[in-house]
């Protein structure tokens, strides 16, 4: 576990800091300045790869619960990190790409001796994604990937499930996205059979970006198993620090189950503060 442990945090800050430094303009899919994304600027970043890049935002936020007594065991920092490598050089036929995806989340107590490592979430996944265009505009894309999610824990800690994905994203204009996502669930976990109750069997949401790019804010919805209204909520905010860069302050508040798999049961309503490291386009969830 020592292992894995050193393993992670070492992905983690090399992970960080390639992010943090600006990469070269034929590796962006479309610059962060431009008002328009036109498909050909699209196309052509899509068709100079391989192209290795950020998949969903990637933070480092510390924080504590709401309504509760904060303590060294409830009080943490929560980080992620997540890239995404397209392995095809050539578009496939319906005009799509073949991309590798790798998301990994912890929980890291750092109130607490010794500073545990209470939870690390482990999300590989392959699959096609398409741009979409219409009237010679980029509007947005869609992804079909197999995924697998797990702790790489034993026992009865172990934590484990996979699922094949279908998600779009739509900017509705540039300051604007909307997007969704939906799965068929194979849960192989002895431990989690139940996981759709907590984790969910969909998502919406929307994120909203002011006209000079500074201040974002993001509102996320996982649809629990059920009829009942009942959904885990994250919010997010966030102002980009300086004009050219690509790192955010960031404020998440996160309400519902699921948060992370080790405890997918308990309920958690948490508000952290951090940086955050965002796509440049938009961010996936």
């Amino acid at each position: 576990m020592k292992k894995l442990l050193r393993f992670a945090l070492t992905v983690t800050v090399l992970t960080l800091i390639s992010a943090a430094v600006p990469l070269r303009t034929s590796a962006q899919i479309v610059n962060i300045n431009n008002d328009e994304i036109d498909s050909d600027s699209v196309r052509r970043a899509f068709d100079d790869g391989p192209y290795f890049g950020l998949y969903k935002d990637n933070y480092f936020i510390f924080g504590c619960p709401v309504g509760q007594r904060v303590t060294r065991e409830n009080t943490n920092i929560k980080f992620q990190i997540s890239i995404a490598q397209r392995l095809t050089r050539s578009t496939l036929p319906g005009g799509t790409y073949l991309f590798l995806f790798y998301s990994q989340k912890c929980f890291w107590n750092v109130l607490e001796n010794s500073l545990p490592m209470t939870d690390l979430n482990f999300n590989p996944g392959i699959g096609l994604t398409k741009p979409l265009f219409v009237k010679d505009r980029f509007v947005g894309k869609i992804n079909l990937i197999a995924e697998h999610e797990s702790n790489g824990r034993d026992g009865t800690a172990s934590r484990s499930w996979n699922r094949i994905s279908l998600g779009g994203s739509i900017m509705i204009d540039p300051q604007v996205v909307v997007h969704g996502k939906a799965w068929i669930p194979i849960i192989d976990g002895v431990e989690n059979k139940d996981i759709l109750d907590y984790c969910g069997i969909y998502q919406v949401g929307t994120s909203f970006t002011s006209q000079n790019g500074r201040f974002g804010l993001a509102v996320n919805l996982v649809k629990r198993k059920g009829w009942k209204l009942n959904y885990n909520t994250t919010v997010e905010l966030n102002y980009r620090i300086f004009k050219r860069d690509n790192q955010f302050l960031f404020l998440q508040y996160y309400n519902g189950y699921g948060e992370g798999l080790l405890a997918y049961k308990e309920f958690h309503s948490t508000v952290r503060v951090g940086l955050v490291i965002k796509p440049r386009l938009f961010s996936d969830y």
